[in-house]
């Protein structure tokens, strides 16, 4: 799992949020951070606390196509 700092253009500050290698969100801060630092700290921590095991499987930029001969 990882946890990024994530802004909208309406908010004044930062959240953290927890993803998957999935790419699914699993979690996200109601609360706003000052700084991405601030946010990404609250967000290691929440994950700590999760204790979750990612078993997700990452997406694929590429699908495999069968060559026909």
């Amino acid at each position: 799992m990882q946890v990024a700092a994530v802004t909208k253009a309406e908010d004044r500050g930062w959240r953290w949020r927890i993803v998957n290698y999935a790419g699914d969100v699993i979690e996200e801060s109601a609360e706003l951070f000052g700084s991405i630092a601030a946010a990404v700290a609250q967000g290691s921590a929440r994950l700590v606390t999760l204790n979750l095991v990612d078993r997700s499987e990452p997406t694929r930029p590429w699908r495999r196509v069968s060559h026909r001969d």
